[in-house]
């Protein structure tokens, strides 16, 4: 009988070296992560986890960044994790179909204070998390997410914990035990996508992460048929596959981080809405018309889409997010789609809302088939004068193959940071995180990102 998955996963996680290729992609998503998570600080759901954390939390060992907080590991997790995914700006992965950053930028942080890692350390950690999450989503998806899983959460706990089990420097056997308590804690609805809860899962994916490796640190025990057992993680979250296949072999020989990357958000709302506004702008550019032009705007998705944009008229700007509508008027109203975007004022502005029902959005049957879940999108725009336009987009800017430059992730880092650090700050962070790798501790980075706090 081969190795249960749990056994060759810790193997992959204690004892695998991490190629620089993909290291500089780990290095990068810390830069992006680190931005939207202090920029989300100052969010309604952030505030509240840090509220809670101020009463509850443990011994202060660790940042809430942005803040002056300190407090325990695993609350400095879940405030870091939710602060990252508040704004819906934090990076995707479309194999995991997760927003892998998030959990594992805010478990290491957490982790890395806790061992005083080094910067070489995070990102080989961030990196083999990402992994495991890879080989889970290539196995579990989509079935898993479309029926209701927020892999974020779910795939996203597994991941933090491997990155949290490789910085406490864990042995193999307690980072089996590691995941396999991570596999029970794992959980996350995509009912609350457009509220409060969304971002709170991203923050329990890091937090169930720090917490597993610390109870296997402590001698905590649990089954190695966790994932793949017959009442284990794949069976009981209703995986596409039964078991994890082939992919288990290629760990550590065979690098998804290199293969199909990372999107780093180039707007901030559901990375389901990218690919048709890069097309409304590119098209809006081009041709210059104006919302009062606009008869009517069809979009048209893959059949995963319209299970996450899920508001056709939204009330909120989180609900804006995860409405392909909102951020389509938008888009023609504004001619850009940033962080105002989803604000209060914006969300009201009655331009967008009588844009708003002239714009569908439904299923489009000739898309590829082929390609990954959100990133395809049809769109055909006619004019009062009896124009039509209409493009295809095969992703969006950002995405693997249109990544982001060093440029726009600079200029959205200052953008994110600039809501809770001086420029001085704001620039000591960037140089700090472009060297990333040369960085002797984990605590000289999160003191950088934190004014004011006092240990």
């Amino acid at each position: 009988m081969p190795p249960a998955a749990i056994e060759q996963f810790s193997d992959f996680v204690a004892g695998a070296r991490v190629p620089a290729e993909a290291r500089a992609v780990a290095a990068a998503a810390f830069l992006d992560t680190i931005g939207v998570m202090l920029a989300g600080a100052a969010e309604p759901a952030a505030r509240a986890v840090q509220e809670v954390a101020r009463t509850e939390g443990g011994e202060p060992h660790c940042r809430i960044i942005g803040t002056s907080h300190v407090t325990g590991p695993s609350w400095a997790a879940l405030a870091n994790g939710t602060a990252a995914h508040a704004l819906d700006y934090d990076d995707m992965c479309f194999v995991s179909l997760a927003h892998p950053s998030a959990p594992l930028v805010a478990a290491a942080l957490a982790a890395g204070e806790l061992a005083r890692a080094p910067g070489r350390v995070l990102v080989d950690a961030w990196v083999v998390g990402f992994e495991i999450e890879a080989v889970l989503g290539r196995a579990m998806n989509p079935r898993h997410y479309t029926q209701g899983w927020h892999c974020t959460s779910t795939i996203g706990t597994l991941g933090a914990a491997a990155t949290a089990a490789r910085l406490l420097g864990l042995d193999r056997d307690a980072t089996a035990q590691c995941l396999s308590v991570a596999a029970s804690e794992a959980s996350g609805l995509k009912e609350n996508f457009g509220t409060d809860a969304k971002p709170l899962h991203a923050g329990l994916a890091a937090r169930n992460g720090i917490v597993a490796a610390l109870l296997a640190r402590s001698g905590l025990t649990a089954s190695n048929r966790a994932l793949e057992g017959p009442q284990g993680f794949l069976v009981a979250m209703g995986s596409q596959r039964a078991d994890l296949g082939d992919t288990l072999e290629e760990l550590g020989h065979r690098w998804e981080v290199l293969e199909t990357g990372v999107t780093i958000k180039l707007y901030p709302s559901c990375a389901g809405t990218h690919p048709a506004l890069d097309t409304i702008l590119d098209l809006k550019r081009q041709h210059g018309f104006t919302t009062a032009d606009v008869e009517s705007i069809a979009i048209g998705v893959d059949a995963v889409t319209p299970t996450i944009l899920i508001y056709d008229r939204p009330t909120t700007g989180l609900q804006g997010k995860f409405s392909m509508q909102y951020c389509a008027a938008a888009a023609v109203v504004m001619g850009r789609v940033g962080l105002d975007t989803f604000e209060s004022a914006v969300v009201n502005d009655a331009r967008i809302g009588g844009l708003l029902p002239r714009i569908t959005m439904t299923v489009d049957s000739t898309l590829r088939t082929d390609a990954p879940a959100l990133t395809q999108a049809r769109v055909t725009i006619k004019l009062g004068d009896g124009r039509t336009l209409t493009a295809y987009a095969d992703g969006a800017r950002g995405y693997p193959a249109r990544l982001a430059s060093a440029q726009e992730l600079t200029t959205k880092f200052r953008e994110c940071a600039g809501r809770v650090l001086d420029p001085t700050r704001t620039d000591a962070a960037i140089r700090m995180l472009q060297l990333l790798d040369q960085l002797a501790e984990t605590r000289d980075l999160t003191d950088c990102l934190s004014p004011g706090a006092e240990r």
